[in-house]
């Protein structure tokens, strides 16, 4: 048995396309250019508040608009779940590593009720044993207290194992002293240079990393 904890987006869920139409509602209103997925898929992975400021940066927006753009994409952000998709394979695969006996958990840095909104839009809210969003703490990955405290609330019990796509989860994982799989068809297509324990593009093969490392 083990804890495994997950990223959400990029990881177990495609929700750029929800998170573009906020990030586009807010620049049309300024008179900006909109985002492309392209973009919105980069700026994604380190919480809102970088998010706002990935957008003014790109837009050269003027700093001081942050406040009220943050308050107009948290407005929308528990709703904005129709155009988001799982992964091919991972509501099976999260099924079939749970009958295994093993504790699942979810580590993002998506704000807590988004995150469990856009779950069970997908039917996945009762796929884990635990949930800490990006304000559950008061820190953010890639620090890495949201993990300690993901594994915590999943028991002592079993190897400690991280799932994510990305740079900030290598570097999470990196900095919490914990094995990571990385996931490379999501976000950061092929995840060339991080560092990782293994990596996998097709869910099919995580149950057999997972027992390598349990």
């Amino acid at each position: 048995m083990a804890r495994l904890v997950f990223d959400l987006d990029g990881t177990l869920i495609d929700s750029a396309p929800d998170v573009r139409g906020i990030a586009n509602g807010i620049l049309a209103a300024l008179e900006a250019r909109p985002l492309s997925l392209p973009e919105t898929r980069r700026f994604m992975g380190e919480g809102v508040p970088t998010f706002v400021d990935r957008m003014i940066a790109s837009r050269e927006l003027d700093p001081c608009l942050k406040p009220r753009m943050l308050t107009e994409f948290m407005k929308h952000y528990d709703t904005a779940v129709e155009l988001t998709r799982v992964y091919p394979g991972v509501p099976e695969i999260l099924a079939s590593l749970s009958t295994e006996g093993h504790r699942l958990g979810l580590c993002t840095n998506k704000p807590e009720r988004p995150a469990r909104a856009v779950l069970r839009h997908l039917d996945l809210d009762g796929a884990f044993d635990a949930i800490v969003g990006g304000d559950t703490l008061n820190r953010r990955k890639p620090d890495p207290a949201p993990l300690h405290s993901t594994f915590d609330r999943l028991g002592d019990v079993g190897a400690q194992i991280y799932i994510g796509d990305s740079e900030t989860d290598a570097e999470t994982a990196l900095r919490a002293d914990v094995p990571f799989l990385l996931y490379t068809n999501g976000y950061r297509k092929g995840g060339g240079g991080l560092t990782c324990r293994a990596a996998f593009s097709d869910f099919a093969e995580l149950p057999a990393l997972v027992a390598r490392l349990s």
